[in-house]
């Protein structure tokens, strides 16, 4: 007999544990499947963990940029790979407890094991078929396994994997995934990273602070494709300035593989190919929503490049079935995960005055150094889409705590529609940027116009008030500058 659930989550990533809490929130009889870890890729391979080994990064750029700061610190400054490693795997093992106990205290069962669908509002658990991966914290009491079970709304939260080019298949030694970037057993001496945009350029930004020669492939013809172009120019030359190397309008078309290195055969703008090796490739050429042996086909769910078809409540084609996150396509952003999420629960809960999920203002994040982050349409997206703009423009060299920081490298873009003085987008590089983005998301999502910001006291001495003043300089009244 089957056990039987209002709601079954498949997948406990940020957007499948984040709707089991709030699904238990709302009084349903919850239960969670996973085959692998607690947290998903983000908390144990992706986010989370890349941001600790970048964070071990950043400590050693100020560490051998002391003097800039009058100190002086005895003997050279060197990077402990393990150590490094270690630490962030501890932090992905704490990541991956912390999401044990929210579901124990939600009283969310946790069902271990793969699902499949068998026919509306019923799967199969079957034995998980890869053991789960390391580190794998003490999991909660409350564990279900095998069998089947029921439940009138299930929703698929399966996340993603990294997207694979034929002929340049990862092996785990040579060409790494992310996941081999995260834990290598030594350090390269030299790096191919194929591909720029978050995943990759991370990558490429922590290895080359710690010495690594790397090259950068990007097939486009920009840097961190989906960011404003300006904002892309100005973060490529820091990135040239650190000493990396970056190839754009090029593709890799073969890879040959040595006893301890690769060589990529990279063809340019106007078919020159130019062969580059080093000792490992990075692989970071996207990724794909993860449908297969769900039983999808059967049921006759409906699919879109990789992913699962949705509608504005992700509801899919199938009664009672659900998708939300990396597996429900792009933007495929945790915090994108976890809204979408609470607003698939929500409305199966039949909250009143809800709202769909704005695409438009999902912020984007890259912890990369300097930092990029941004939200809404760029300068191109505005003018395509038929606005007349205003754009302005703030740099931290103008900016008194960034001076004060020593991280007067970045600029703050504001676009807005010049007839109404609606915020379109926000583009930012620089020092603490991805913490910064939030004020103009605010901002955006209640609507605010350039006034409200213009007279919006922003405190003194931060790196915020670089935010204003692109504001002002939209409208021909910056301050500083």
């Amino acid at each position: 007999m089957a056990d039987n659930y209002d709601v079954i989550i498949i997948g406990s990533g940020p957007g499948g544990y984040v709707t089991a809490v709030r699904s238990a929130q709302l009084g349903f009889k919850t239960a969670i499947v996973e085959r692998e870890h607690l947290g998903g890729i983000c908390c144990n391979w992706g986010c989370i963990p890349t941001k600790a080994l970048l964070r071990s990064a950043e400590i050693m750029h100020y560490a051998e940029d002391a003097k800039s700061y009058g100190l002086t610190i005895e003997g050279t400054v060197k990077a402990d790979l393990k150590a490094i490693v270690e630490r962030s795997r501890g932090v992905a093992e704490r990541m991956n407890g912390g999401v044990g106990m929210l579901m124990k205290k939600n009283k969310v069962d946790v069902i271990w094991g793969e699902a499949k669908l068998t026919k509306p509002g019923e799967i199969t658990v079957s034995k998980p078929s890869k053991k789960p991966m390391e580190p794998q914290a003490p999991l909660p009491k409350n564990i279900k396994g095998e069998g089947n079970y029921t439940a009138k709304h299930i929703i698929l939260a399966t996340g993603a994997r990294p997207r694979v080019l034929p002929g340049i298949e990862p092996d785990g030694k040579l060409i790494w995934t992310y996941f081999e970037a995260l834990v290598p057993k030594e350090m390269p001496k030299s790096l191919i990273v194929m591909g720029s945009g978050a995943i990759g350029i991370e990558f490429a930004s922590f290895y080359r602070t710690l010495g690594v020669e790397v090259t950068v492939v990007e097939l486009l013809p920009q840097v961190m494709p989906v960011e404003d172009a300006e904002i892309s120019k100005f973060a490529q030359k820091r990135f040239e300035k650190q000493g990396m190397k970056i190839l754009l309008d090029a593709k890799v078309t073969k890879v040959e593989k040595g006893g301890n290195s690769v060589t990529a055969h990279v063809e340019t703008k106007g078919g020159k190919v130019e062969k580059i090796t080093a000792d490992r490739m990075i692989s970071a050429v996207g990724v794909q929503g993860n449908i297969e042996n769900l039983g999808l086909e059967e049921l006759g769910v409906k699919t879109d490049r990789d992913c699962v078809a949705i509608d504005e409540w992700c509801r899919t084609n199938v009664p009672g079935l659900y998708a939300i996150g990396d597996v429900a396509g792009p933007p495929m952003l945790a915090h994108k995960a976890e809204h979408e999420g609470v607003v698939c629960v929500e409305k199966i809960a039949g909250l009143p005055g809800l709202h769909p999920l704005d695409k438009s203002l999902v912020p984007g994040c890259t912890y990369c150094q300097p930092q990029v982050a941004s939200v809404g349409l760029t300068e191109a997206k505005a003018k395509e889409a038929g606005h007349d703009i205003r754009v302005g423009r703030f740099p931290f060299v103008a900016n008194g705590k960034a001076i004060a920081l020593g991280e007067d490298q970045g600029l703050v873009k504001t676009i807005f529609d010049r007839k109404t003085g609606q915020l379109l987008g926000a583009h930012m590089v620089g020092a603490e940027v991805t913490e910064l983005i939030q004020g103009f998301v605010v901002a955006m999502n209640l609507e605010t116009t350039e006034e409200e910001l213009m007279h919006t006291i922003f405190p003194h001495p931060t790196l915020s008030e670089t935010m204003k003043e692109s504001v002002l300089d939209a409208y021909g009244r910056a301050l500083n500058m």
